[in-house]
């Protein structure tokens, strides 16, 4: 499952952002393929073994069980932090806020919105992102500084329409 999400992601990041011959961006993607397929192996066989030990130990499964697994085998699998984790927790913790935000409502600890409250999110991450890009760049994530940077300085200078197609920084003169 890892080299099925990481390998496109890879190539196409590699290919967009990296420089350096094809053989190192084919290393490049490689690499991180398999980080990302080991780190996901290790942290499923630390999970289900440890939910097995407790369940065993405890005659039966309880919600903590999942919880207390899942830490451990956070901190031992994705506790060092590198480009292929910090993606990887990023992910998480996005999809986290929202399942926690619709649990809120289910539980009714908050009332059920009465307009949907997408477009507010929306421009609330949006505004966020722009003024840590304009004004505190070095805060944000190194790959998300780089699509940035593609987006909205790069942008600015126009060479011809393989700037559109290709990439617009040149790095030879043409």
């Amino acid at each position: 499952y890892g080299a099925k999400i990481r390998a496109p992601h890879a190539l196409v990041m590699t290919f967009l952002f990296k420089s350096g011959s094809l053989r190192e961006k084919l290393k490049s993607i490689a690499q991180a393929t398999y980080t990302h397929s080991r780190n996901l192996a290790y942290f499923v066989f630390t999970y289900k073994g440890l939910m097995a030990l407790q369940s065993r130990l405890q005659g039966k499964k309880i919600p903590f069980h999942s919880f207390f697994a899942a830490c451990i085998g956070g901190w031992l699998v994705f506790g060092e932090n590198n480009p292929i984790n910090s993606q990887i927790i990023m992910y998480l913790l996005s999809r986290i806020l929202f399942g926690l935000s619709r649990l809120a409502v289910e539980k009714g600890y908050i009332p059920q919105p009465k307009q949907d409250p997408f477009p507010l999110v929306a421009a609330l991450i949006w505004g966020t992102v722009l003024w840590l890009f304009e004004y505190h760049r070095q805060t944000l994530q190194p790959s998300l500084q780089s699509s940035m940077t593609y987006l909205y300085d790069d942008s600015n200078v126009w060479h011809d329409i393989s700037d559109f197609l290709i990439y617009n920084k040149r790095t030879d003169s043409k």
